[in-house]
């Protein structure tokens, strides 16, 4: 499986890191620090055998794209094992993941994992996965008591694969 996700500013990625580190520490569960999970939105999930050809699209619909605006406004939960934060789906957020959908879906042999297509997406930055019910319940508590409404700036897009994770491609906006 492939991804492709939007990364963020260095002090958006830096508060949502801090996110990260509170819930891990008050959970115990590590998970996202000891995989080393970059703070990010993932715009898409494909299965392909044609990854170059992917790349190449992405390539032509990057240069078309532009950095953007997010604001995240909720905590949630992906039941029973993940919690994140959610950014409002606005325009620029909607437009960018349908642009990527858009040209990825028309590369032959790719498809596109049912969560990460038009009206099925859920956008979320995670903070903790593959929590146990009592992790689960710490780390809400701790992001209950700190969590604020804030803003960030889209920087990146990048195209990665997974188990193991790999970077295999990044485009600056």
């Amino acid at each position: 499986m492939y991804l492709i996700s939007i990364y963020f500013d260095e002090a958006t990625s830096g508060r949502i890191q801090q996110y990260i580190n509170q819930v891990a520490k008050a959970s115990g569960n590590t998970y996202m620090i000891d995989e080393k999970v970059p703070v990010h939105i993932t715009l898409s999930a494909i299965d392909t055998r044609n990854i170059e050809k992917v790349e190449q699209v992405l390539e032509q619909v990057i240069q078309t794209l532009q950095r953007g605006t997010l604001q995240w406004v909720s905590i949630g939960a992906f039941l029973p094992h993940v919690l994140f934060l959610q950014p409002l789906q606005n325009h620029y957020l909607f437009e960018l993941m349908n642009q990527i959908y858009d040209a990825v879906s028309a590369v032959e042999d790719v498809a596109v994992r049912k969560c990460y297509q038009p009206f099925c997406w859920i956008p979320h930055t995670t903070i903790a996965k593959k929590l146990l019910r009592e992790e689960m319940q710490a780390g809400f508590e701790a992001l209950q008591s700190s969590f604020g409404i804030f803003e960030g700036t889209v920087t990146r897009i990048g195209l990665a694969k997974t188990n193991p994770y790999k970077d295999i491609r990044s485009w600056e906006l």
